[in-house]
């Protein structure tokens, strides 16, 4: 085992990762170490291995992948020109380097038609879009100290009592609004069936995402304060101020998450969610989820799958030991198949 090989396993199984993941859910599902009763979802923005300087807008882009192709062209120019075995191999080198930022480039000025749509759409210019040269994937975001860097949006989804990650998910949107029906989905085909609680922050209820769910699963999360309205002539409109009660334009999904928000009970129910989220999100941060060692979405899956398996292996042992073989006279494999 080299220093390769563990690079290429760890960056290049992102599929893998996610089967794995399915297969532990499942085994710990299988010998009741873990109930999906009540599950809570967050998001943890990790900084991604690009700096802030690496973004460029399309003009930029276009003059820095003339200047990368001219490069790789002489530097093939070269290679053919000179016999040197020495400096073959050396401008072999330089020539991989050179040919591998034409590709981060060009990869950069494919996303940015994307880019630039998302910043019409939050009322930005399309002009001032910008892709990082270095991993294009990567998104500037909003962080937990208010700073805004180049970053991924890691979410996880946790059930509350056993703390066991039965989700996971890699995004470049820094946005978590429309990420709860996606994510209760994703762990509908890893277990069979959806937990009977769900529990979000208050960055989560769009209303569409609560209609999404209501059939699946029962939504927990914080009604926003209602927002002030205007007439025609800037002039406040006098509103309901009781969030809790139905809106116009509410569905009967979001009538009931509104009144059920409203509950003692509720809310004692979602205070577990910090709970359970923001400790599972600190212990992977202890574990160096600082900041992601690898470029591009497919291989920041895979290392965040190490993550989650790591994390649910050391859950296993103190929720489920027979199923690796600790504390029990037979073999984890065997204790699988029974």
């Amino acid at each position: 085992m080299n220093y390769h090989a563990l690079n290429d396993f760890r960056a290049g199984n992102d599929k893998l990762m996610d089967e794995l993941l399915t297969d532990n859910v499942a085994a710990l599902a299988a010998a009741g170490a873990i109930r999906l009763q009540r599950v809570a979802q967050d998001g943890m923005r990790v900084r991604a291995d690009a700096g802030a300087a690496s973004f460029r807008r399309r003009a930029s882009l276009d003059e820095h992948l003339k200047e990368a192709s001219e490069l790789v062209q002489t530097l093939k120019t070269q290679a053919q020109s000179d016999p040197g075995l020495a400096k073959r191999q050396a401008q072999a080198a330089q020539l991989r380097a050179a040919q591998q930022r034409e590709e981060r480039i060009t990869e950069a000025l494919k996303q940015l038609p994307e880019v630039a749509a998302t910043k019409k759409r939050n009322g930005g210019k399309t002009e001032d879009a910008r892709v990082s040269t270095t991993d294009a994937d990567a998104r500037v975001m909003k962080m937990g100290d208010g700073g805004f860097r180049p970053a991924f949006n890691v979410q996880f989804a946790i059930t509350c009592e056993e703390q066991g990650n039965v989700g996971m998910a890699v995004l470049n949107i820094g946005s978590d609004m429309a990420q709860l029906s996606p994510m209760v989905e994703q762990v509908q085909q890893r277990v069979g069936r959806s937990p009977d609680e769900w529990l979000v922050d208050g960055g989560f209820p769009a209303h569409e995402q609560i209609d999404a769910v209501a059939e699946k699963t029962e939504v927990y999360a914080p009604v926003p304060e209602p927002g002030g309205k205007k007439d025609d002539k800037g002039n406040e409109v006098e509103q309901d101020k009781d969030k809790h009660q139905p809106k116009a334009g509410d569905s009967e999904a979001v009538a009931r998450w509104r009144a059920r928000m409203d509950s003692e009970q509720a809310k004692e129910i979602y205070k577990q969610c910090a709970a359970t989220a923001e400790c599972v999100n600190a212990q992977a941060r202890n574990r160096g989820m600082q900041q992601m060692p690898v470029r591009g979405l497919p291989k920041v899956r895979s290392v965040v799958g190490l993550f989650v398996l790591a994390h649910n292996l050391l859950r296993m042992a103190a929720l489920a030991p027979q199923l690796i073989g600790w504390r029990s006279g037979a073999p984890a494999v065997r204790a699988q198949a029974a």
